[in-house]
């Protein structure tokens, strides 16, 4: 088990981002599903039987999600960085978490469909971006194009 792991709140949809995000990640499962009883839904709100936690792993990584109800958002404060070896895979990461209604913004960041935030970066960004040229390119680019920053240098 590891020592410290994100703990990720939704208002409702723990069960489906867990699920969503397994789809997206290699090695990466769905674990425990704590539900409400019917004390827990008569002190929360939440429908008996609906996920309260969502333990689950992505790419070997343990999470929990709790449907803690409206009351936090998710902001930029805090985000997930994927590392990714090539533009297929920056590709892809990037065409899965913006899929059905995520937000594309500036220099590899984006938004999945529930507010999380997420960085996808090539695993050689520090040296793509290693001449002015270079960073004035990435900081025109959303999605990271490697072929483009290489061309710049």
């Amino acid at each position: 088990m590891q020592k410290i792991s994100p703990f990720l709140w939704f208002d409702t949809q723990a069960e489906e981002a867990a699920k969503f995000y397994t789809t997206v990640f290699k090695n990466s499962k769905i674990g425990d599903i704590s539900r409400y009883d019917e004390a827990a839904s008569i002190a929360s709100g939440k429908p008996e039987g609906s996920a309260m936690t969502v333990s689950f792993q992505l790419d070997g990584m343990d999470f929990t999600a709790l449907n803690g109800g409206p009351e936090f958002k998710f902001s930029e404060a805090v985000s997930f960085s994927v590392v990714c070896k090539d533009q297929n895979e920056i590709d892809y990461y990037w065409d899965r978490l913006t899929e059905n209604g995520g937000e594309e913004s500036q220099c590899g960041w984006l938004k999945d469909k529930y507010g999380l935030s997420w960085q996808i970066v090539p695993e050689n960004l520090g040296s793509l971006i290693s001449s002015p040229k270079a960073m004035a390119a990435m900081l025109k680019m959303k999605k990271f194009n490697i072929a483009e920053l290489l061309q710049a240098d």
